[in-house]
């Protein structure tokens, strides 16, 4: 602690220099820390959905294709099976164009019992169930256009020719993705005219263990009928919205790594420059009884504290700036994006470890070079 006054004297001697190499370290690690948030997010997505015992079940020629409802009747009497909820895209939006997100419609029924994970009260559930245009909107999409609950919205018809009215009686948290707004598909379905059909059928199957015998047994009991089905767990219906994502997320990572290894050389020549400035301040500190291992700790602790400031000051932002994108952002597989508290940690690491590596070979070189050959020199 004696030694931190001539530290920090040390770090403003130059100050237009300090500045500017803790600069260019927060715009890095900023640039780093919101690349490397992107990929992290989606993995922990799937993370949370790999050991789930829910299936997706739809058409087999895509989801822009429909399958019966009455397929429902068929799929619970399929052994292990708990729960079935159909589902039917609705895509409306809800003022302009771009005020869109994902919204749907769920039988009513069993919505509690499919998704408890959702963090949705007993008193909203049976709000829901007992009101026919009731809806439940996600903690993002709450904030962004400033709903509450007992507001009644409209969203307008893309896919489907008419608009709906609903009145919020719930949110939606948890592991849900916190854009979506889920209805009763009831509603919808008198409102379409009743077609009968819906794009997807969620199924909650007893153990996770169970669930690839009862995708096997719903795609057989389908096979050969007019509306084949191809059934999924959730891990993978959710990963094939994030396929076409898959190369961005791995240029992400590149990227990000190649912005941190050229600052990392930048700033080691910067504090190369900045020791071969001082190698006759550092010869007559060694000269009148300072340690090598004493100037060597004070080089560094300079350059590590350089590191982190630009550290803070870069994943700070990019926290502030992904949160505000998150709750402003159009909706789809990227709407959960933040800055996952690993990625912190993990920009703070990669700080220090440019502070400290930029600085430890011309530091070292510099606390034991011999006293003389560093006096003659700069004399």
């Amino acid at each position: 602690m004696k030694y931190t006054a001539l530290v920090f004297k040390n770090l403003i001697r130059s100050k237009r220099r300090t500045f500017l190499t803790v600069l260019s370290i927060a715009v890095s690690l900023f640039i780093f820390s919101a690349l490397v948030s992107i990929p992290t997010v989606a993995n922990e997505i799937l993370g949370n959905t790999a050991s789930s015992t829910r299936i997706a079940t739809h058409n087999k020629a895509g989801l822009a294709y429909s399958i019966p409802v009455a397929y429902k009747q068929r799929i619970m009497a399929v052994p292990h099976v708990e729960v079935v909820v159909p589902e039917s895209w609705f895509g409306g939006v809800y003022h302009e164009v771009y005020d869109q997100f994902p919204n749907l419609a769920a039988d009513p029924d069993d919505v509690d019992k499919m998704w408890p994970d959702w963090g949705i009260s007993a008193a909203q559930f049976e709000q829901w169930k007992k009101i026919r245009t009731a809806c439940l909107v996600g903690a993002d999409t709450m904030k962004r256009f400033h709903l509450h609950v007992g507001q009644q919205i409209q969203l307008k018809g893309t896919l489907y020719p008419f608009n709906v009215t609903l009145q919020i009686v719930g949110t939606i948290s948890g592991k849900a993705p916190p854009d979506f707004l889920l209805f009763r598909r009831d509603y919808l379905e008198e409102a379409a005219g009743r077609p009968g059909i819906v794009d997807n059928i969620w199924v909650k199957v007893d153990k996770p263990e169970n669930v690839p015998q009862v995708i096997a047994a719903i795609d057989e009991g389908f096979s050969n009928s007019s509306a084949e089905t191809l059934s999924e767990s959730e891990a993978a219906f959710i990963g094939s919205f994030m396929q076409q994502y898959r190369t961005f997320f791995k240029m992400a990572e590149l990227l990000g790594f190649i912005v941190v290894l050229t600052i990392g050389l930048v700033a080691a020549n910067t504090a190369a420059m900045s020791i071969r400035e001082r190698r006759g301040e550092i010869a007559v500190m060694r000269s009148i009884g300072f340690r090598s291992r004493t100037i060597l700790s004070l080089l560094l602790a300079e350059s590590l504290l350089i590191g982190l400031i630009g550290g803070v000051i870069g994943c700070g932002s990019a926290y502030l700036v992904l949160k505000g994108f998150s709750i402003g952002n159009m909706g789809g597989p990227l709407g959960a994006i933040r800055m996952p508290p690993t990625v912190l940690a993990e920009t703070l690491v990669v700080a220090a470890l440019i502070g400290l590596l930029s600085a430890i070979v011309p530091a070292s070189s510099a606390a034991r070079r011999n006293i003389v050959d560093a006096l003659r020199t700069v004399a």
